[in-house]
């Protein structure tokens, strides 16, 4: 994880000090990249002991439209609970149902993203259209003394993109996304690693995928995220039958929190140890074997599907998340 580490001291030295909601400050430098290629090994950080069972746990619950800190917690990750329960912004916020609630926030945007069409109701090729794509009637209302229908469905973005990548793989717009302007003011935290895009090379069997970050806490949060990315695409290749490839990670606001300096610097002390490889579980039927595509896979998916091989690591070191 050499790449790592080189991208935190260009942060130390070409960034600048910042103010941000949590009120601790952070060095920030923006349009920060990361590439890694997986047939080299995974991603997963040496330099410190990595929480490989959180990252896959929230993983899961990302692909499972989890949408509460217990149900985080029950798959081995905690990193929801302070979000939950400690935000203070949260905790004052209206649409909050209790304890543990984090509203509708990055899986249920991935796999359940909420659609709405409104069409008049004399316009039949527009509504047979919207039926035959999924849709509901779900109410009605009169607009310029003319009915217009309300539809809803729920997108199942994942699995959308996983199907290109089986069906249709020179597609360019195999992607999917957390952002979700309307909801935003209903969830404890906006989605950080909002855009993935997949891009499948039908020749060579190979998948890759690029991550965006609107804003990367480098000390904590970016090697999970990048651990993360790595489960996912591994994931998505394992179930259509292409090998992993390439990773590119862009950063949109990279930054490292003042509290965190001293984990960050020791890090540099440290030499980073060759990378593990990732195994997923026998019990996952892997597309190039079976030559049967089973996507129901993307919900019976277990933490414990995702096995770190030859994993060398330094010791632990901690640091408060800024919240």
């Amino acid at each position: 994880m050499k790449k790592y580490l080189d991208l935190l001291k260009t942060v130390l030295t070409t960034g600048k000090w910042q103010q941000n909601r949590t009120g601790i400050r952070t060095i920030s430098a923006p349009g920060q990249m990361l590439k890694f290629d997986l047939q080299e090994g995974f991603p997963a950080m040496t330099t410190r002991k990595l929480a490989v069972k959180t990252g896959a746990g929230e993983l899961v619950g990302f692909l499972r439209a989890e949408s509460s800190a217990a149900g985080f917690r029950a798959l081995g990750c905690k990193v929801w609970d302070q979000n939950a329960n400690e935000n203070k912004q949260w905790l004052e916020n209206p649409y909050r149902e209790g304890p543990d609630h984090l509203g509708d926030i990055y899986g249920v945007q991935w796999r359940k993203w909420p659609a709405y069409k409104q069409i008049p109701a004399a316009n039949e090729a527009q509504l047979n259209d919207a039926l035959d794509r999924g849709y509901e009637i779900i109410s009605e209302r009169l607009v310029d003394d003319k009915i217009v229908l309300i539809l809803f469905k729920e997108i199942d973005q994942v699995r959308e993109c996983l199907d290109k990548i089986v069906y249709n793989p020179e597609d360019r717009r195999i992607l999917f996304h957390g952002w979700n302007p309307a909801v935003l003011d209903q969830i404890a935290l906006p989605s950080c690693h909002l855009l993935y895009q997949f891009h499948a090379n039908k020749e060579l069997k190979e998948l890759s995928m690029t991550l965006f970050i609107r804003s990367s806490d480098g000390g904590l949060g970016l090697p999970l995220n990048v651990h993360e990315a790595g489960l996912l695409l591994s994931l998505m290749s394992h179930l259509s039958g292409y090998t992993p490839r390439l990773l590119t990670v862009m950063l949109g606001d990279s930054h490292i929190y003042e509290n965190q300096l001293d984990m960050v610097n020791e890090q540099f002390n440290r030499e980073p140890y060759a990378s593990p490889r990732l195994r997923i579980s026998g019990r996952v039927p892997a597309f190039a074997e079976t030559g049967v595509y089973q996507p129901e896979w993307l919900d019976l998916i277990e933490p414990s599907d995702f096995i770190l091989e030859d994993y060398q690591h330094h010791a632990p070191l901690t640091a408060a998340m800024a919240v």
